[in-house]
């Protein structure tokens, strides 16, 4: 399945609004079904916030940044019956990283574990906990080939953290005249 998904993502050139089968709900409302909608290459633009920088008069950038950017997500066929599945994620060219899912609300990413929830709105909200912070990330989809990204550190000082919000477009083909 993941060299399905390499063929295909290796096939796509344009952003395009395609809208799912009539008969697939949106959004999706199981894990592996959004799982799977996340499948595809995404063009993407990111702020980020480095909260706890504050504002210093020479330089008052040094807290926010923007950036464009790929990501190629490809789903992963379920390692045990039960599973969900998972995704394999990483830049255009670069590293990627496997996430596995499985139906107790767990992930895990290498040697990370997290938590994950499925919101009643199609949201899909991952969590990371380490001794000093948490980390929250949620994913949610306006449309088919557009999806948003929020991520939030709370630390366990009650310090700001970091924070990103991304908003991604699928890259699709083009359909054949």
């Amino acid at each position: 399945m993941v060299d399905q998904a390499a063929e295909r993502i290796a096939g796509m050139s344009e952003p395009s609004t395609e809208s799912l089968p009539d008969t697939a709900p949106f959004p999706p409302q199981e894990i592996g079904a959004f799982l799977r909608l996340c499948a595809g290459e995404w063009m993407g633009l990111r702020s980020r916030f480095a909260l706890d920088a504050g504002l210093d008069e020479a330089n008052g950038d040094e807290w926010h940044s923007s950036e464009r950017g790929e990501l190629v997500v490809a789903y992963l066929e379920p390692e045990a019956a039960d599973a969900p599945g998972g995704m394999q994620v990483g830049a255009k060219n670069g590293t990627a990283q496997e996430l596995q899912f499985s139906r107790d609300g767990r992930f895990r990413n290498g040697d990370q574990q997290g938590r994950w929830q499925l919101w009643p709105d199609g949201s899909l909200e991952l969590t990371l906990s380490s001794d000093d912070a948490e980390l929250r990330e949620r994913i949610w989809f306006t449309k088919p080939n557009l999806r948003l990204r929020s991520t939030v550190e709370s630390r366990t000082d009650g310090s700001p953290g970091r924070a990103s919000f991304s908003s991604e477009i699928r890259r699709v083909s083009r359909p054949a005249n």
